[in-house]
Order: structure tokens, then sequence, then C-alpha cells
């Protein structure tokens, strides 16, 4: 098996690319922080069905990463992210700098109403912020025609379909089907963190979540069905919730009371000092 090429300057990345659209073909991206499982080789699979040629990026964007969060022990292995995307398919790792990405001067914000409001921005305000920044980024140094992004940070990609839109991005934003494991625990470089008792817990969230979904879809009041899903990951083990949310699938808009129209529950829970996110279509 050759070595996956990696590229470390937005010159270099961008010789890359011309020289694949000189040669007639189309160009995927798969962005992602690295430590990679099968839900990011997912991503690559559907970017490959789509493109001729795909690109995936590795880097631990620091802009989205409060003080007291887990910047610093996010989980790193270049080599062994390499190994896993050539066995992939992918044709090339994208591995900037943070002094690459955010070079010094560096001064410029993006910032996304809309769907970033709410849910993830009531408990992490900076997060969203600095996604549209190295997203943004991302896609003008790539220039790919199609994107793909994993619904598992549901809330996420429909930031970064709005932000993609209203700055005439021209890249197709592609989300992807959240990647679970046999219990429906959904893929995360975070797992790692989680011991035996913990997983356990952990795998009964999806559980818990289609529980209320299927609940919302009879047009029981939706205040009901998120207090009731809150209890319920309480009582299976969860230590903190920070939210369980019903809001429309298209826009992540607040329903008046009960589901009129498609919906996506979609919850946020701690487990020792690990959270985790999921979501589902309701």
């Amino acid at each position: 098996m050759d070595a996956l090429p990696i590229v470390r300057t937005v010159p270099d990345l961008r010789a890359v690319v011309r020289d694949w659209r000189r040669q007639g073909f189309s160009v995927g991206f798969v962005p992602t922080m690295g430590a990679l499982h099968e839900g990011h080789l997912g991503l690559v699979a559907e970017a490959l069905k789509r493109a001729d040629r795909v690109a995936a990026s590795v880097f631990v964007n620091p802009t989205q990463f409060a003080a007291h969060e887990d910047l610093g022990t996010y989980p790193r292995q270049e080599a062994r992210d390499a190994e896993l995307l050539v066995g992939a398919g992918c044709h090339l790792m994208w591995a900037p700098t943070a002094d690459q990405m955010y070079p010094a001067g560096f001064a410029t914000r993006v910032e996304v109403g809309g769907p970033s409001q709410g849910l993830e921005t009531d408990f992490r305000p900076h997060f969203f912020g600095g996604v549209a920044v190295v997203v943004a980024k991302l896609l003008n140094q790539v220039q790919a025609d199609v994107a793909v992004f994993g619904e598992k940070d549901y809330q996420q990609l429909m930031v970064v379909r709005r932000m993609a839109a209203d700055l005439d991005i021209p890249t197709e934003i592609v989300g992807s089907p959240t990647a679970r494991d046999g219990w429906g625990l959904a893929l995360s470089s975070r797992n790692a963190y989680l011991n035996e008792g913990q997983l356990e817990i952990a795998r009964r969230l999806n559980g818990v979540l289609a529980q209320a979904g299927a609940q919302a879809a009879t047009g029981r009041p939706l205040a009901a069905v998120e207090k009731d899903a809150h209890a319920a990951l309480l009582k299976a083990g969860f230590e903190r919730i920070d939210y369980v949310a019903i809001r429309r699938a298209d826009d992540l808009a607040p329903f008046a009371g009960t589901v009129d129209a498609p919906a996506r529950i979609l919850a946020a829970a701690w487990i020792g000092r690990t959270r985790l996110i999921d979501n589902l279509a309701v």
C-alpha cells in the first residue's frame, strides 16, 4: 500500500488540486480533527461516490475549544490516521499547523445566526464561531466540488450549510448518516475517553432519543416529551444533561408546541468528564 501524500501548506495543497483539475478530475473533501474511526472512513466512502479524487483534512482547530475544554488532551494520531485514510481510498491528507491556519495578525471572524442559535450555543457560545472560521478557510483552501460532513454533528452541519449558501461558497455540502456501533452508539473520537461502565451508559442514549422521537411523532406536546427524555437520560446513568430538544429538521427552529413538519431530536449529555452528543430524525 502506497503512503498517503501529506501536504502542510496552502500552496502545496493548491498545486495538488490544480493538477487534479488539469486531469479533469472532480474533487471531494472530508474535514476532520483526526483520531479517525469508521464514521470518518464512511465520509470518505461517500465522497468517493461523488468525486474522482478525495482530500481529507486533519486539523485540531483551537478556535472551537474553550479554555476549560479538551484541546490539550484531544487524541492525535496522524500516522495512524494516514494509514486509515489510504486504506479507505483517500488521495491526500491536508494537515496544516495552527500557524498555517492562523498566522500572526489573523483577525477575521465569521458569525452565523439562524441554525447556530440555542442548543450547543447555550453551553459552548464560542463553538460555532470557531467552526465557521475554520470551515470557511478549509472550503476556500481545497475548493472542492463536494464536501461531506457527518450528521452526528447535526447542528454543525446546518451551520456549515447556511454559511456556504450565504457566502456563495460553491462547494456542495453533503450530510452523511451517523455511523453507530452494534448497540447504536454514535461513533466519536471522544468515546475513547469512556471506560466499560461508562460505555454501557453511553449506549443507552440513542434508545432514549428514539423513544422520545416516537412520542413526539404522535403529536404529544413537545415540552412533556423533552421533560420525560431528560428524566430518562438521568435514570439511564448520565450525570448531567445540557439539552434534549426537538427542532425543525431544515433550520433547527423551535416548534410552537407539537411536531408539524420534519423534525430532529438532539441531545448533549455528560458521563464523567466526557460530553456526548447525538441526534435522530423524528
